[in-house]
């Protein structure tokens, strides 16, 4: 006698495990699937309605702390602001851009720009190949590597002014370097003033910023494969074979990076000449933010310093705009390919 068919529960699962109500996947082609239509619907609303709201603070902080000081500064580069409109300094007269014409041509703005991008190209060259060969030559475990790298990085851990006081003092007539260089029987100048303080400024900021690059070729040179580096080792690669086909083009992005970031630490660098020179600084150190501090707080042209501070944004301005654009056409590349 045979068993008769029992038919399934409704709403349990049929023996092949696809879900009740939907066709196998066997079925007739081009047969709809709900459950998918709704979930890439569901993905869809859920992205269109992300809570934008989270943004706020982030949004509010910048306003607060980049937008509004940005326009005020717009405003004051454009009014003839001194020590006697400054308490009613909406009223002050309006000039236009007289205060740019003004720190173009009869003030020592070019100058100072002449000086400042001088300094930062040099002081940022000069930097790279020293933290670039402290980090290679701290790469392999060696004993003692921890307390090496812990001093490597004190120059760029002090403070801005404790370094400037600190050179400051040692570059003082009569000071160590002028006892060390007097010990060997070169003739020491005057390291504070003068031409010698452009190159003054120049050791010092060596000093303090070859410690960056030296971070940041450090953490490239943990993005290069050890395999690569087994296969030179096995094809009989030079050290500077190896140093220029290996190593260099993974740490092309670090040293394109470190170089920008320097670059603009260094032309905005205030401190460090403030603090060494004093103001006013000598007119071989005369950098742009010690002349914008000079023409505000003591020429009291707020006007003028308004101007000289937008001037300033400009040129920074400029080759930010160069490394986004050629990270920009690099993500290019690489999405292309």
């Amino acid at each position: 006698m045979s068993n008769p068919t029992i038919a399934a529960p409704q709403g349990t699962a049929p023996a092949d495990g696809s879900p009740a109500g939907r066709a196998p996947a066997g079925g007739r082609p081009g047969s709809a699937r709900p459950g998918s239509a709704r979930s890439a619907r569901r993905r869809g609303l859920e992205r269109r309605n992300r809570p934008l709201w989270m943004l706020l603070p982030g949004g509010i902080l910048m306003l607060v702390v980049i937008v509004v000081p940005l326009i005020v500064a717009v405003v004051m580069s454009t009014l003839d602001l001194d020590q006697y409109t400054l308490q009613s300094w909406l009223q002050a007269p309006f000039v236009g851009l007289g205060n740019y014409v003004e720190a173009v041509a009869s003030s020592p703005l070019l100058r100072s720009i002449g000086i400042s991008v001088s300094f930062a190209v040099i002081a940022a060259v000069v930097t790279l190949p020293i933290g670039l060969a402290a980090a290679l030559a701290t790469q392999n475990r060696f004993r003692g590597r921890a307390l090496v790298r812990s001093l490597f990085l004190i120059p760029y851990v002090l403070p801005a002014f404790v370094v400037g006081t600190l050179w400051r003092t040692m570059l003082q007539p009569g000071g160590v370097v002028d006892s060390m260089l007097g010990a060997v029987g070169a003739h020491p100048g005057l390291w504070l003033n003068g031409p010698l303080s452009y190159w003054s400024l120049i050791i010092v900021q060596l000093w303090t910023s070859w410690p960056f690059f030296y971070l940041l070729v450090v953490a490239g040179l943990q993005s290069v494969d050890p395999e690569v580096h087994e296969a030179a080792a096995i094809d009989g690669a030079t050290w500077w074979i190896k140093l220029r086909y290996v190593i260099l083009p993974y740490l092309r992005g670090s040293i394109l990076l470190a170089l920008i970031i320097a670059f603009l630490h260094n032309i905005n660098a205030f401190t460090l000449p403030f603090v060494l020179f004093g103001v006013p600084a000598p007119q071989d150190v005369d950098v742009l933010p010690v002349l914008t501090y000079t023409t505000s707080f003591q020429s009291f042209r707020f006007g003028l310093s308004a101007a000289m501070a937008i001037c300033s944004l400009v040129l920074i301005a400029i080759p930010l705009f160069v490394y986004l654009r050629a990270v920009r056409l690099d993500s290019g590349e690489e999405a292309q390919r």
